[in-house]
C-alpha cells in the first residue's frame, strides 16, 4: 500500500491572478509553476510578500511550498500567493488564524481593474473639453 501524501491546500486571488498553494512537509523550498522561487519572483518585494505568512507563523523551514499561478502579473500573483499560503497554514493549524488575521494575511484585496468606458479615453479619463 502506498504512503498517503500529506499536504494542505490554499487558494488565493488578487486582481486577475489566481494561485493554488500546496504545503507539504519538507525543508522550506518554494517552487512557482515548477520553477525556482528566485527565478520566478525576481523582485525582492514580491519575494518578501510571499514569505510573510510563513515567517509570521514561524514555520518557514518546516514546509515545502508548491505554487501554481495563473493570470495577472507578477505583483498580483505574489499577493495571491500570500493569501493562498495563509489559508493553507490555517488549514494546517487553526490556532494560527488569529495571528494571521491580525497581520492582514487572510484579507482578500478586493481592488480590481476598472474597465474602459465607451466614448472616453480610459476608465476615468475623459477627452479634453473644447468650448470653441
Amino acid at each position: 500500500m502506498a504512503a498517503k501524501l500529506v499536504q494542505h491546500l490554499g487558494t488565493g486571488r488578487r486582481k486577475t491572478a489566481t494561485v493554488r498553494v500546496f504545503l507539504r512537509p519538507g525543508k522550506g523550498e518554494i517552487t512557482v509553476n515548477h520553477r525556482k522561487f528566485e527565478d520566478y519572483f525576481v523582485n525582492e518585494t514580491s519575494r518578501f510578500s510571499v514569505r510573510q505568512p510563513l515567517l509570521a507563523a514561524e514555520v518557514a523551514d518546516r514546509f515545502d511550498v508548491m505554487i501554481l499561478a495563473k493570470g495577472g502579473g507578477i505583483t498580483g500573483q505574489a499577493g495571491a500567493a500570500r493569501l493562498g499560503i495563509a489559508r493553507a497554514l490555517v488549514e494546517f493549524n487553526a490556532e494560527l488564524r488569529p495571528k494571521l488575521k491580525q497581520l492582514g494575511h487572510l484579507t482578500r484585496d478586493a481592488r480590481e481593474h476598472e474597465r474602459k468606458k465607451y466614448g472616453q479615453k480610459g476608465a476615468r479619463k475623459r477627452f479634453q473639453f473644447s468650448k470653441r
